[in-house]
């Protein structure tokens, strides 16, 4: 099939890289405009931008695609269907309807829960048991177009959005293109989403980040593997006489009470409203990610000391 891929993050290029191994014509590539990023800001290009161009594809960065002259552009591929991972920009009617099958979108969860910008961390933040990656039609509404297949994730005690996020992308892309064989026979099914039991997945803001051990233990624990490992739930902690923010990039939950926020044990066990999390993973700003046994050879917190 004639393929305009559309995708910007790590997240989308297996998908990509899939589409283009089953044999696929990806006649144009549309990510985000290079970005000021690292520490000179100099302009970096999106990874689906630099997978594409090693892979000789021509690749698009419009800022926007509402203009008629994009639109005309658009059009002229005379793509079969337009296949959207992660892309960052809204699609305008005009846009969906011009590839003959439409434009098919990778979603990661299980709709029509957790529509919108941060599934994978909401679906962890709020302790769901499972969750899912599906292909969907889409329409102009904010994720609320048919199902046409779908993958479950079983959401493990421990697995952080990190883990999700790794394991959505490979069974994405796999879920893509058997999506587009389907298509290509005539034969992928579609199901209209039920309206009952919708939740929208907000962007997470910087303001959530901070951990709250007044919070029943399976709350923070949810907190800090929903956020892991970006943005990073993080609390503040004394560290040879100086406050210091520290990330917590893994955790477990752990027996133990006491007053929130102090610690229980040589372990890095933190008391919190109910109940206690262990962290087994912290990160100090300006340094790299450690094990609590190597973070609190450097930090020797005593036990009952408070953190927060």
């Amino acid at each position: 099939m004639r393929v305009v891929f559309m995708g910007t993050p790590d997240f989308a290029v297996p998908t990509l890289m899939e589409i283009v191994g089953q044999g696929h014509e990806v006649v144009a590539v549309y990510s985000q405009p290079p970005r000021p990023a690292g520490r000179g800001m100099e302009e970096r290009k999106s990874p689906v931008h630099e997978k594409a161009e090693l892979l000789g594809l021509p690749v698009f960065t419009p800022t926007s695609l509402r203009s008629e002259e994009e639109q005309a552009k658009f059009a002229a591929l005379q793509a079969d269907v337009a296949v959207v991972v992660a892309y960052g920009l809204l699609l305008p009617k005009e846009i969906l309807e011009a590839p003959e099958n439409g434009c098919l979108n990778l979603h990661g969860s299980l709709l029509p829960r957790w529509r919108g910008a941060a599934p994978i961390q909401r679906a962890i933040m709020e302790g769901d048991a499972e969750t899912g990656v599906e292909v969907m039609r889409m329409g102009e509404g904010l994720d609320t177009g048919p199902v046409c297949m779908i993958e479950r994730i079983t959401i493990s005690e421990n697995m952080t959005a990190g883990d999700l996020h790794d394991r959505m992308m490979v069974l994405g892309a796999d879920l893509m293109v058997r999506s587009l064989a389907a298509l290509s026979r005539g034969a992928l099914a579609e199901q209209e989403q039920d309206e009952e039991g919708v939740l929208y997945a907000k962007k997470v803001e910087k303001a959530e980040s901070r951990i709250d051990f007044s919070k029943p233990a399976q709350d923070v624990h949810n907190h800090i593997r929903g956020l892991s490992p970006f943005p990073g739930a993080w609390c503040e902690m004394e560290i040879k006489g100086k406050k210091q923010r520290v990330k917590i990039i893994r955790s477990e939950l752990a027996d133990g009470s006491g007053e929130p926020g102090s610690v229980l044990d040589e372990d890095m066990t933190i008391a919190c409203g109910e109940g206690a999390v262990r962290l087994i993973e912290l990160q100090r700003s300006g340094k790299g990610a450690m094990n609590a046994e190597d973070f609190q050879r450097g930090a020797a917190l005593k036990i009952g000391e408070t953190i927060a």
